[in-house]
């Protein structure tokens, strides 16, 4: 259901100059909109017109969501589905080649023993390593994802961070995961942040016309408010991001249904609204089979089985995959393997 906001600031919203290729409608319905990112004034205006987010009323409908009862044969479908959705990620500063040619190998084939098991979405790492995971993962199908833009803290000038992204699409990666300038945003410096995202938009664009995609992280633990979040998902998507994501796993508060839930009524009311699908990847906390397949639930109740696929929904991980791995075997099996049943990444 389009929710009253989407239908309200509908006719306000515009969208960058330079934006990927949408379908007829959607472009057409773009380039009608009025144009509210011309000045930070018009910017602020509208992000501060969103209705406030219902904290009460979000935390309710997330808890309820959580309590739904998933068994036997939906359950081992969504637990493939989980798998093939993760982004498996090293993001230490002790990564070697060798660690993450060992993650690429296992993200390929999660399972060694069971060739049924589907691979994953991505194997994210830092920019210096994407040449290496592309090697590694050349012909299987699975994507590379080089987070940029000065990871985890953003804080680096704006050529800066132009070139790490610019490096890491020259080096292979397929995907990009940038973070915004949370003190600029919290400050109000609503066009800087939207000029940051579509500069870096730009900047994934390669030599032949085609472009990695832009994840775009907001670190939602940082900014302080689900009435932020809101404004911060239709900021990035106004921008051209590919996909929201909650956080970089590097700060105390991650990825949490609430959170998770307010970005995905973002999408869906900015889709209702534009014409233009954009998808949703919480990361870092998310451990669990029990976990992801609360947040899978959260998808389908809120979005529908349209965003149900890799393309649209991604969990940032890098423990999930063992116990999606663990809780397979025991549905396949009756029983729990010991702890070297899968490898410790």
């Amino acid at each position: 259901m389009t929710s009253d906001y989407a239908r309200r600031y509908a006719h306000l919203v515009t969208m960058p100059t330079t934006v990927p290729a949408y379908g007829t409608e959607a472009a057409e319905r773009l380039a009608s909109m009025a144009d509210v990112t011309a000045s930070d004034s018009a910017l602020r205006r509208f992000l501060h017109g969103l209705p406030g987010v219902d904290a009460v009323g979000l935390q309710a409908r997330a808890a309820t969501l959580g309590t739904r009862s998933i068994k036997t044969t939906a359950k081992a479908y969504a637990i493939d589905l989980a798998i093939s959705m993760i982004d498996l990620t090293t993001l230490e500063g002790a990564d070697t080649p060798g660690k993450v040619r060992a993650l690429c190998a296992k993200g390929i084939n999660p399972d060694p023993t069971d060739r049924t098991v589907p691979r994953v979405a991505a194997i994210c790492v830092y920019g210096d390593m994407v040449a290496t995971a592309k090697e590694a993962l050349r012909g299987s199908g699975v994507q590379v994802a080089a987070v940029a833009t000065a990871f985890p803290s953003g804080r680096a000038a704006l050529p800066v961070k132009l070139a790490d992204t610019r490096e890491a699409v020259a080096a292979g990666a397929d995907e990009i995961d940038m973070v915004i300038d949370r003190g600029a945003f919290l400050s109000g410096r609503y066009l800087e942040v939207f000029e940051e995202i579509r500069r870096v938009k730009e900047a994934c664009l390669r030599e032949d016309g085609t472009a990695a995609h832009l994840k775009v992280i907001f670190e939602t633990g940082e900014l302080q408010t689900y009435d932020n979040v809101r404004r911060a998902s239709w900021l990035a998507m106004l921008a051209g991001a590919d996909f929201i994501k909650t956080s970089t796993g590097k700060v105390a508060v991650n990825a949490t249904p609430p959170v998770t839930l307010v970005l995905l009524e973002a999408v869906r009311d900015f889709r209702a609204a534009t014409g233009v699908q954009v998808g949703v990847k919480p990361a870092g906390g998310i451990r669990t089979s029990k976990d992801a397949i609360k947040y899978l639930v959260m998808v389908n109740e809120t979005l529908g089985e349209e965003w149900l696929s890799p393309e649209w929904f991604r969990f940032g991980a890098s423990s999930l995959l063992n116990d999606l791995l663990m809780q397979r075997q025991k549905l396949s099996t009756g029983r729990y393997s010991g702890p070297d049943y899968v490898t410790v990444d």
